[in-house]
């Protein structure tokens, strides 16, 4: 905790404001008050420091129950926080870990190029081409894995049952007789990641998977990746452009550097880089984070606001061409992650603001959106039948559906103080792996179910 002239003034002031939030009576909110106070008194004057005091005092309150147990819960996770903070901040990652990130990206890198050894050219058909775009993820998610694996210190057997999703993910990606044009090869394309991505959810959490606070950890580190891989695309595009520039100027074209080598072998490089520099940088980027948030939050606001105030004016329904399903399900995903990015960054006993009513704005308006997305797909497929686009958008409207609901009703009774902040971050994590199983899903049983068309 940082110093005061007494440094357990800032966690009474806040079970004061806490109590008065969740309307408390006052007897028990004097009664938590009158404990807390005790207990950091006795335990510092027994030798114990502040944060050392602070835990303890905190964790006998917890054991009181109801409001008192929610708040000492959130206090202690902010004191372990800062604690971990003071620690990691002034030392640099090892010059071990930073080898292994480093040979594992080159290991990526290189494992893009293999299949050129049987006549798969990056640059080739258009068949081929689908090729690298369905295994993507396998040329980095594994050894991103790997990374994990090895800084967690996970043993044999768990590397054995991380590596099983990417063999499955494999098998089903390549051994169905997909045509060149397919649909269902391209939901694979799609949807792989998604379902990959849980595997290394769980490499990145190490044991903790199911502990308190695992998986909002994953979701701050997914987010932070995200800003990391971007800054380092822009990076890479000016590197592009010059290299192409100064291959012009001696009259060489130098297209097949270009795609064979810096495009491919960078790209699944990058994505263990930014993980590297994430892990190691910790801190740096999650003030950026929640700015980028509290920016694009009025911003998607507005523009959904605005969107169904078009449609309501017009009558005109939505359109549910393929290009168009796709964008309005990335829209929604969006929306869901910068809901759950301001989630993970926000202080759980901080009161209700205006930035949370514009949160509540935004979901109930993603909700509108969605039911009327379902509705389109609906009257479509009513009309002209099952396609596995078709299907693909109505169960992932469906599963988004089910998450926007909840979260407005919950993240609702939050905003008008009848329901804990904490609700709001339990469900989002709780939820994070329907996304996978249903992209798996895709995966598996579409290209058959639909006669891999």
């Amino acid at each position: 905790m940082t110093a005061s002239a007494d440094p357990f003034d800032v966690p009474v002031a806040e079970w004061r404001a806490f109590a008065r939030r969740r309307r408390v009576p006052a007897h028990q909110a004097d009664a938590v008050e009158t404990r807390l106070t005790g207990a950091l008194a006795a335990l510092s004057a027994s030798g114990l420091n502040a944060d050392e005091a602070l835990v303890v005092a905190l964790t006998r309150i917890g054991d009181l129950g109801g409001p008192a147990r929610e708040f000492a819960r959130a206090f202690v996770d902010r004191v372990w926080k800062s604690r971990a903070a003071a620690v990691a901040a002034p030392t640099e990652a090892s010059g071990t870990e930073a080898r292994v990130a480093l040979g594992l990206a080159v290991a990526a890198a290189a494992s893009i190029r293999v299949p050129e050894l049987f006549g798969l050219r990056i640059d080739g058909s258009d068949g081929i081409a689908m090729f690298y775009a369905r295994n993507l993820s396998l040329f980095a998610f594994p050894f991103l894995t790997i990374y994990f694996a090895w800084k967690r210190g996970l043993a044999a057997p768990a590397g054995f049952w991380l590596a099983l999703p990417f063999v499955a993910g494999a098998l089903f990606a390549n051994v169905f007789p997909f045509s060149e044009h397919s649909d269902t090869q391209a939901l694979t394309l799609l949807h792989l990641p998604i379902a990959l991505w849980l595997a290394v959810g769980v490499a990145n959490t190490g044991n903790r998977w199911f502990a308190d606070g695992a998986r909002m950890d994953f979701v701050r580190f997914s987010g932070e990746l995200a800003i990391y891989f971007v800054l380092i695309a822009l990076g890479g595009g000016v590197f592009i452009g010059f290299t192409a520039m100064m291959f012009n100027a001696i009259g060489i074209k130098p297209d097949w550097l270009i795609a064979r080598w810096l495009l491919p072998c960078g790209g699944v490089g990058a994505v263990i880089v930014a993980s590297w520099l994430v892990e190691s940088r910790q801190g740096l980027v999650e003030s950026m984070a929640p700015v980028l948030t509290r920016i694009f939050t009025p911003l998607f606001t507005v523009l959904l606001l605005v969107f169904l105030a078009t449609m309501a004016w017009t009558g005109r329904p939505i359109d549910v061409q393929r290009e168009l399903l796709i964008g309005f399900d990335l829209l929604l995903v969006l929306i869901v992650g910068l809901v759950l990015y301001a989630a993970s960054a926000r202080r759980p006993l901080a009161p209700v603001d205006g930035f949370d009513r514009l949160q509540l704005t935004l979901i109930v308006s993603a909700l509108a959106v969605d039911a009327l997305a379902l509705a389109s797909i609906g009257a479509r497929i009513s009309e002209f039948g099952f396609t596995p686009n078709r299907v693909a958008a109505l169960g992932e409207n469906l599963i988004l559906l089910v998450n926007l609901t909840w979260t407005a009703w919950i993240y609702a009774r939050f905003v008008f103080g009848r329901g804990s902040f904490e609700a709001v971050e339990k469900w989002q994590v709780a939820y994070l792996p329907v996304y996978s199983l249903w992209a798996a899903l895709v995966v598996i049983v579409f290209p058959p179910l639909f006669g891999y068309r």
